[in-house]
């Protein structure tokens, strides 16, 4: 053996023991891991007596005893029993041939119980995978795919091309089934193996059945010429074969799909379908694209956090941007079909057809929702404001009119016998019914000023500003900067005047100063209102229940307030969408 050979032998033992140690750790496989290890130190010592055949023999029969054993110790079916026993015997028989055979029977023999221990090797693989299913499947699967892949590298190194280049890939491809092993015992989900078992599948047939065309075109030319085919004529064959590599690659991965995972759908029809089926619930569309392309799992994840999903998630998923538009990181979560380790580019393009269309109707569940939040708002503003007309009436109007019944009834009854008290008790009478005007004012006010039909939202200010004092006394001085200010809706100009109002109450009474500004301006759909004075904020400052009375007139059209302290001073501000039209 060449010094390259060893030191390919002596990476494979190396990584079988190490390899076998990682798997005897994990518990369950504890025996195949401790077989695996010792078929890993039988290699180094074949490396370290210069490939001694009797240890690299055993290295093979002990090698094969971890494989029947893995996962788990064959114990429980008779045939898995009767697997290892005859997989295990060879050791054994390659022992003692070496002390009643020699010359050509010794090899026969050798050969013999190597190719049926092979043999019963892959029967064994072969069935227990038409047996399992789910993750014991994919833990088999880990084990069949690099003994499948070193098999076939043995084959063309032992007939096509015995040299020191084909071992030494056979001994690196060996390096990984330990660590295979380890995977599909510890993590069979970390990777779907069926992806790469159709990707080496498709990749050795696409190579076989390009030599095999570069060997039957050569084949020809020298049947044709009698004569073998030059350096230049096989070139040109060599290079005329590869162009038929991508689409028979193409070709028989089709195939494979639809023969091991079904039919893969037509693009164009799948966006065709997925279009029409899209409706403002993100869970059916989601459904609807699963349908389509026929895939395992959609998801549509915004900053992190699935809101919203259909199918169960597979090993592997691609994940593609979603255009919220918020500020918000939205992402297409996509499980790929079994036997794919990517996302056929195709689909992939009809995925970012229709991200925009997901994007669009998880906007639109979000403006459902926050329409409902503020129909509720609203439905609930109403219901406290019938309330507080219905406390009114009742604790408050209602008793003074019943008061006024009562002495004009007294009146009536002494009029005739005492015109004096009769006159007292009308004068009580007038007086308790201009109190009862002055409450229904009162209410009227608070329901819309009148000052507002009468004079406008800009007077109407101006008005009430002219009226406030300092708590020293003086006059508030208030400038109004209010440019091309258009007509506002009913509802947008009482809580403009309400929250404009209040915020000047404040000033007055709080802020020490006697000077403030109040800007309002339409921009953007949105109504824009700010009070700002130069006063100092108080010590230890938290809303109370004049600024609550503002931010719930704001919030009652779906708009905002903030209020609290500048550098400049004291600032209250709002913004309100007006409606649309």
């Amino acid at each position: 053996m060449t010094a390259w050979v060893l030191v390919a032998m002596a990476v494979t033992g190396a990584s079988a023991v190490g390899g076998g140690a990682a798997l005897a750790r994990l518990g369950g496989p504890l025996p195949a891991g401790v077989l695996l290890a010792l078929s890993g130190a039988a290699l180094l010592g074949a490396v370290a007596t210069g490939g001694a055949a009797l240890l690299l023999e055993l290295t093979g029969v002990v090698a094969a005893a971890a494989l029947v054993a893995y996962p788990e110790l064959p114990a429980r079916r008779p045939e898995d029993r009767l697997a290892a026993l005859l997989t295990t015997a060879a050791p054994l028989v390659l022992l003692l041939s070496g002390r009643w055979a020699t010359g050509e029977v010794l090899g026969w023999w050798r050969g013999a119980v190597c190719g049926a221990s092979a043999l019963v090797l892959a029967l064994h693989t072969w069935w227990r995978l038409e047996r399992s299913s789910g993750p014991a499947r994919s833990t088999l699967l880990w084990m069949a795919l690099p003994v499948s892949v070193a098999t076939l590298v043995l084959g063309v190194v032992t007939f096509v091309a015995p040299v020191t280049a084909g071992w030494v890939v056979l001994c690196l491809v060996l390096a990984l089934l330990p660590w295979c092993l380890w995977a599909g015992a510890g993590r069979p989900q970390v990777l779907d193996v069926r992806g790469l078992v159709v990707a080496t599948t498709v990749a050795v047939t696409t190579v076989a059945v390009y030599v095999a065309l570069l060997e039957s075109a050569t084949s020809l030319v020298e049947l044709g010429s009698g004569r073998p085919a030059t350096p230049g004529a096989t070139a040109l064959l060599a290079a005329l074969c590869a162009f038929g590599v991508a689409p028979a690659r193409r070709v028989l991965r089709e195939v494979l799909d639809a023969v091991l995972f079904g039919q893969r759908p037509d693009p164009l029809r799948a966006a065709t379908r997925m279009v029409d089926s899209l409706g403002d619930d993100p869970a059916s569309a989601l459904a609807a694209v699963r349908e389509s392309l026929v895939l395992p799992y959609a998801a549509v994840a915004v900053d992190g956090q699935v809101v919203a999903a259909s199918g169960e998630p597979p090993t592997t998923q691609r994940a593609l941007p979603l255009p919220l538009r918020d500020g918000r990181r939205g992402e297409l979560l996509v499980g790929l079909r079994p036997g794919d380790l990517r996302m056929h580019p195709a689909e992939e393009d009809v995925l970012h057809l229709v991200a925009p269309l997901l994007a669009q109707t998880l906007r639109a569940q979000q403006e459902a929702a926050a329409v409902r939040s503020s129909r509720e708002a609203t439905v609930q503003a109403v219901e406290e404001e019938r309330r507080r007309l219905r406390r009114d009436l009742h604790d408050e109007l209602g008793p003074r009119l019943s008061g006024i019944a009562f002495t004009a009834d007294a009146a009536r009854n002494t009029l005739h016998h005492d015109p004096a008290g009769a006159d007292a008790l009308l004068g009580t009478v007038r007086a308790e019914a201009v109190a009862a005007i002055g409450e229904v004012r009162r209410l009227v006010y608070g329901m819309r000023p009148p000052a507002l039909d009468e004079l406008g939202l800009l007077r109407a200010l101006r008005q009430h500003a002219a009226t406030l004092r300092t708590a020293d006394d003086r006059p508030l001085r208030v400038e109004f900067e209010v440019p091309g200010l258009p007509e506002l809706p009913a509802a947008w100009e009482v809580a403009a005047y309400r929250i404009v109002a209040g915020a000047l109450d404040n000033t007055a009474r709080h802020s020490g100063t006697d000077a403030a500004t109040v800007r309002m301006s339409c921009d953007g759909g949105r109504l824009l209102v700010e009070v700002a004075d130069t006063g100092a904020a108080p010590t230890g400052w938290s809303p109370g229940v004049g600024v609550s009375s503002m931010r719930e007139r704001s919030a009652e059209l779906g708009g905002t307030l903030r209020a609290g302290p500048t550098p400049e001073g004291w600032l209250v501000r709002s913004e309100i969408p007006l409606p649309v039209g």
